[in-house]
């Protein structure tokens, strides 16, 4: 496979492998902390889980990500991106640590949840450093190269470690001590991360110190004023605006689907509704990492058939097909409320999904001027996850405690329909043009 090729080549450059190793700790520990607070809210056999709390959960996870994002760029080019990912993996494991000493004392919801942001937000700014650093690691000629694998690998490290805390959590009787027992293995790795982060030299990631950054104040003026010039040429570049309206429908119907299935694997999957104790509970934990496992199976399938896919429908009508399919499948494989469709819908969601990001991806990066492209996926980068994070919303307005909810399902249903049909009407005879990079 060429990803195995290109990595094999990057992997020769030693300052490329030691952030390289920074960023699959740091990811993996990510992966290992959100399924701990994902099953700390959805499965502890204490709770009575209701799918307002599952969408504070997501909120917590993913707002961080949106809001501070055009943000932090502005404090990275003041620090030394070497000490921002040690001492903000530091900060991750000790907060961490106070995460799980939260969760052993059962304290009100608002203080865990600060936690938890407090987390995920520091983590914004590791993300943000490590892609910062790159062109620090590597040669130009291998810039692009390295864009493609790096952040592709610590997806992977991610999903891995969401698979790391699943497989410790069924070997523990389910309640507050096993999810602390997660949380402080992800402080344990995220000490790691910052650990890998102090081999590298102290001035290696940059930035260079003889630039003399802007003012705070201005610098973050700049930041807002970038982003709302990125908005006014989104507007005038139809092809990608429409494109992303229609990604974010899709996600949108993927976040309600994704809180459906927590409650489903809970409640109604689960001997006894989830009721009767701890092997209830670990069940339910077990059915959703399989379900987790095949959507991530169907991400990985979609990355081999899109190329395939595009070439023979064209990248906008890949797109419309993969919405197109979800409407057919979402109901049929969702109305009989069972376990073995529910986890075939999974895969077939993850296929459609990642197929149509993939290509949405495709579409922004060649429809927009290489001089706002980053301001853009900005842009993108709030919109996918704030979908997500309203339709957690919407869905835990319809969702009966159990899960179970054949309305939900239709209007989801209709939405992939809408989107499929508005989005061919909106694109039929402007075919997908790419233009000039700049």
């Amino acid at each position: 496979m060429s990803f195995l090729r290109d990595l094999g080549e990057l992997l020769r450059l030693r300052d490329f492998r030691q952030l390289f190793a920074v960023r699959l700790l740091a990811q993996l520990s990510d992966g290992v902390y959100q399924v701990a607070l994902a099953a700390h809210v959805v499965f502890s056999p204490e709770k009575q889980t209701s799918p307002a709390a599952i969408a504070s959960t997501m909120a917590v996870l993913l707002l961080p990500y949106s809001l501070l994002g055009p943000f932090t760029g502005v404090l990275l080019d003041r620090w030394r991106r070497r000490q921002a990912l040690l001492f903000g993996n530091l900060l991750r494991a000790g907060l961490a640590a106070v995460t799980a000493v939260l969760i052993l004392a059962r304290v009100p919801d608002w203080l865990f949840y600060t936690s938890a942001l407090s987390v995920t937000a520091v983590n914004r700014f590791v993300l943000a450093g490590l892609s910062a650093a790159l062109p620090r690691v590597v040669p130009a000629r291998d810039l692009l190269m390295a864009n493609a694998v790096s952040p592709t690998a610590g997806t992977v490290a991610a999903a891995a470690g969401g698979g790391v805390a699943f497989g410790v959590s069924l070997f523990i009787a389910r309640g507050a001590g096993a999810d602390a027992v997660v949380v402080v293995l992800a402080a344990g790795l995220y000490l790691c991360a910052a650990l890998a982060a102090r081999r590298i030299p102290i001035d290696l990631l940059g930035p260079d110190r003889t630039q003399v950054p802007p003012r705070l104040t201005a610098a973050f003026a700049d930041a807002l004023r970038g982003l709302a010039a990125g908005l006014r040429h989104l507007a005038s570049r139809r092809q990608a605006a429409r494109t992303l309206a229609a990604m974010g429908a899709m996600r949108f119907g993927y976040g309600a689907l994704t809180v459906m299935v927590l409650m489903l694997c809970r409640y109604a999957f689960t001997p006894g509704g989830g009721s009767s104790g701890e092997d209830d509970s670990s069940g339910g934990l077990a059915l959703l990492g399989l379900a987790v496992g095949l959507s991530g199976a169907g991400f990985f399938t979609a990355a081999l058939v899109t190329p395939w896919a595009t070439r023979k429908v064209g990248v906008t009508g890949w797109i419309t097909l993969c919405a197109a399919l979800s409407a057919v499948f979402v109901p049929s494989l969702g109305l009989p409320f069972a376990v073995a469709p529910t986890l075939g819908a999974a895969f077939v969601l993850g296929v459609v999904t990642q197929g149509a990001k993939i290509a949405t991806d495709t579409v922004v990066q060649n429809t927009v001027d290489d001089s706002y492209r980053g301001r853009v996926f900005a842009l993108y980068d709030v919109l996918f996850n704030v979908s997500f994070v309203a339709a957690a919303a919407f869905a835990a307005a319809m969702l009966p405690p159990d899960g179970k909810s054949s309305a939900l399902l239709l209007v989801v249903s209709g939405l992939y329909a809408a989107t499929a049909v508005l989005y061919a009407h909106a694109m039929r005879n402007r075919p997908f043009v790419r233009v000039p990079r700049g």
